[in-house]
């Protein structure tokens, strides 16, 4: 019997999941992607499968992993999803399938306790506050009954701390095989624990990040694996880019010439004016950040491809020439002397990574790629590719293919791609040729829920829209009794939204207005689902950015979701205005090519949140008139699940009234 057939048996009415896994009920797109990963699993090869809301794709691709008895990699988007694979989804498959299957747990070393630096975090200035206190405390309890050290384990500490800086390690301060708690080193373990598992877990960032420096694990990891499965594939594209590229900060550079400065009773021994050398490297760092400030406003963000706009080539060329000099002197200093102690051998690290990375700027862009300068709290020189294509086709995908050795890439998620062909997914990703696979979602949306466009609110561009949306809310949530969730595209409309609801909603009313930013993701969604003092319901949720995707929130804890405005890419960004230049080279429209698909696909994500399960009942409000009378409006929402239409305010008003009624569920 093949791999597929097993599977199948596993998600049959009667089979291992019906009789193991509480609440279990087959479904037939589920079977089928499981089916399709487990031929793919079996027979090599690389799978794109989209698979709708509800179809229960994380089951569809374990349960064939689980049973091919191969070694799989599994990678997915965030640590939170990792240790919601590894510490539930894999262990209740386990068991249901009665496999002893090794799993291991991998995640960036800035995850896991460092016993070398948790001995210092008491002395360190940052430590003194109060509530600094009180976490370095909680963890030093913990340190002595940890066995993995993953920060995980202590769900309660905000990810905020800067407590967690003092007791993590980065490559900068590792002393490797010299740190006198080598020995119990969190890291070196769950290294050693991936190299000997079945399945590992790990996450997107940590993939991209170890093809440049190496380090993590994955790299060792990567050939001895038979498959790799990417979750939440969508972010791939975006992490991918953000690894790939290079880039130089004057945060970098202050903090190596202060480390620098530090180790001068070292220095002195082998350079007699060593502070000179520091000295001068200061002043030149000093020069590109005030050569950088002098431009205007156009020069924040400016794409550039030898120089940035405004500024004299020749000065360019010559600030940077000079930086790099003094970097490549020190790095020389250092490697005569990196044998004497740790400090300086990472120091002789950082600064051949910095010469390294300074280098690329002293030569001309490379194709596909863009150059930038942001301008913040601190100077950044950036470069980036414009996708990952070429990384995945020469290092992987392509190796794959040629290598005939059964090896295979499964990248799945819910939202690939706002048509059934998900070319833009499959271009930006290397992957053309692959085979693709679109799963509906099992859910009656028709039934379930509706959209609503109000046509009476003013254009998004208009200045009073944000005041606007925030009354339609407030309407809506009164109704409700909260159980709303907004998602801005902007911080601006994010705060203005926040602030008008919470005029309008003071404490003592009832209904909680949270706003992200002011606790972790976690815990915000965690008071949004039970609600003020835990009672259920109540609260308006306001958040941009990261809570598009990724809020998980069934039952009747959240029943409206209000979107502020279709979810263009800013035109300004530096990757998606270069990106857009490529395909006006092409002879190709941008907007019609990359903006109104990039936008179909992020509000796809958004609507997403609303819908969770059989029995979820809600509605989505879109409050950007562009959706229905612009033609590319019309494009977005047919990406959207087919809800039935709410027309006009009245039938908004009755629709919310109905939720108020109790639904007939199924239990």
């Amino acid at each position: 019997m093949g791999l597929a057939e097993s599977v199948a048996r596993v998600f049959d009415s009667n089979g291992a999941l019906a009789q193991g896994v509480e609440g279990f009920l087959p479904r037939f797109g589920q079977t089928t992607m499981a089916r399709s990963v487990a031929d793919a699993i079996e027979n090599g090869g690389m799978l794109v499968v989209e698979a709708g809301t509800g179809v229960g794709k994380t089951y569809a691709y374990l349960v064939p992993a689980l049973l091919s008895g191969k070694r799989i990699l599994l990678s997915t988007a965030t640590k939170t999803l990792q240790d919601q694979l590894f510490g539930r989804d894999i262990p209740k498959l386990i068991v249901a399938l009665g496999m002893p299957v090794r799993v291991a747990l991998l995640k960036g070393r800035g995850s896991y306790l460092c016993m070398h630096r948790l001995g210092f975090a008491r002395h360190d200035l940052r430590a003194m506050h109060p509530s600094a206190q009180a976490d370095l405390a909680w963890i030093e309890r913990w340190s002595s009954t940890t066995k993995s050290g993953d920060l995980a384990e202590l769900p309660l500490l905000d990810e905020r701390s800067p407590v967690i800086a003092l007791v993590t390690s980065t490559r900068e301060n590792c002393q490797g095989t010299k740190c006198p708690q080598l020995d119990s080193c969190h890291v070196n373990l769950a290294r050693r624990e991936a190299m000997a598992a079945d399945i590992v877990v790990i996450n997107h960032h940590l993939f991209f990040a170890d093809m440049n420096v190496r380090e993590s694990g994955v790299a060792e990891l990567l050939p001895t694996v038979q498959s790799v499965v990417f979750d939440e594939a969508h972010q791939l594209n975006e992490i991918g880019v953000q690894f790939m590229g290079r880039q130089v900060t004057t945060a970098q550079l202050d903090r190596y010439a202060r480390d620098l400065a530090s180790c001068g009773n070292l220095l002195v021994l082998m350079v007699e004016d060593w502070r000179a050398m520091v000295d001068v490297l200061i002043g030149r760092v000093t020069a590109l950040k005030a050569l950088c400030r002098t431009g205007d406003d156009a020069f924040r963000q400016a794409r550039f491809e030898d120089q940035p706009p405004g500024v004299d080539v020749q000065t360019w060329e010559c600030t940077l020439a000079a930086l790099h000099s003094t970097l490549q002197q020190s790095e020389i200093v250092l490697r005569g002397m990196e044998d004497v102690s740790p400090e300086l051998k990472a120091l002789r690290e950082r600064a051949s990574h910095l010469t390294a990375e300074l280098d690329a700027f002293l030569h001309p862009v490379q194709e596909g790629w863009v150059r930038w300068v942001d301008l913040g709290e601190q100077v950044k020189l950036v470069q980036s590719p414009l996708d990952i294509a070429d990384t995945m086709r020469s290092k992987f995908v392509s190796v794959e293919a040629a290598s005939g050795d059964g090896k295979s890439m499964i990248f799945t998620s819910a939202t690939l791609g706002h048509d059934a062909t998900m070319s833009q997914f499959l271009e930006s990703c290397g992957l053309q040729g692959a085979q693709v696979l679109q799963v509906q979602s099992p859910f009656d949306y028709q039934s379930q829920a509706a959209i609503y466009v109000p046509a009476h609110l003013p254009k998004p561009s208009d200045t009073t829209h944000s005041k606007a949306v925030s009354d339609l809310i407030a309407r809506g949530a009164r109704m409700l009794g909260g159980r709303t969730l907004v998602l801005t595209t902007t911080l601006r409309a994010m705060r203005d939204i926040a602030t008008s609801l919470r005029e309008q909603f003071p404490e003592p009313f009832g209904i909680e207005v949270l706003l992200q930013g002011e606790s972790s993701k976690r815990e915000l969604t965690e008071r949004f689902r039970l609600g003020p003092c835990g009672a259920g319901g109540g609260s308006i949720l306001v958040a941009t950015a990261s809570f598009w995707e990724g809020v998980d929130v069934s039952g009747d804890a959240l029943q409206l979701v209000v979107i502020d405005k279709l979810p263009f890419s800013p035109p300004n960004d530096p990757i998606v205005a270069a990106r857009s230049k490529k395909i006006l080279e092409k002879g190709k429209n941008p907007f019609q090519q990359l903006h109104v698909p990039q936008a179909a696909l992020a509000l796809k994500q958004g609507a997403g949140r609303l819908i969770r399960s059989e029995t979820d009942r809600g509605i989505l409000v879109v409050c950007d008139i562009r959706l229905t009378h612009m033609g590319y409006g019309r494009r977005i929402l047919a990406a959207l699940p087919p809800m039935k239409t709410i027309n006009s305010e009245e039938e908004f008003v009755q629709a919310l009234n109905a939720l108020t009624k109790p639904s007939t569920k199924v239990h």
